[in-house]
């Protein structure tokens, strides 16, 4: 198959990172946790979402039909008892990282431009390349922005949470 007609660049990396990163924490007994930007492509329960972000548990103890795409990953999950569809645009997701040691990757949040076009930005684009992460931890309560779903809250004291280092 040549490949001479394709994108130089290849299809993107993101939703395989996000697959790769899903099996990392199953097969390690940890929870993985997306944080996603919230647009109108987002379909979760609005009343969660705080900032155009919301961070949603995507383990199979808390999901039903989670089907990790490379243009969309969907589910079912349990919110305050109630069922609903979720629908997130891979380009959408900013972060996947287990909910116990903060450990992940982050990937840049969609600007107005990429957002109705392409799953990736444009080459040529200011967006920085690849994600440079760092631990540290987040002086707020745990409980003060808890993931949506039905997932136990975490423990009290300090969280790890992601932070990108330029």
């Amino acid at each position: 198959m040549s490949t001479s007609s394709q994108d130089p660049t290849g299809t993107s990396t993101r939703p395989y990172l996000i697959r790769a990163l899903h099996e990392w924490c199953t097969d390690n007994g940890f929870t993985p946790y997306v944080a996603v930007h919230v647009d109108d492509r987002v379909q979760v329960p609005t009343e969660y979402v705080k900032n155009s972000e919301i961070v949603l548990n995507v383990g199979f103890e808390a999901t039903s039909g989670l089907k990790l795409g490379n243009e969309f990953i969907e589910f079912k999950a349990r919110f305050g008892g109630v069922a609903r569809d979720i629908v997130v645009p891979v380009d959408h997701v900013v972060a996947i990282y287990a909910r116990e040691n903060g450990q992940g990757m982050a990937f840049p949040v969609p600007t107005p431009a990429a957002v109705g076009s392409a799953p990736e930005p444009a080459a040529g684009s200011s967006v920085p390349h690849g994600p440079h992460l760092a631990v540290v931890e987040d002086p707020a309560p745990a409980d003060e922005r808890p993931p949506a779903g039905d997932d136990p809250p975490p423990p009290a004291g300090p969280r790890p949470m992601l932070k990108r280092v330029k």
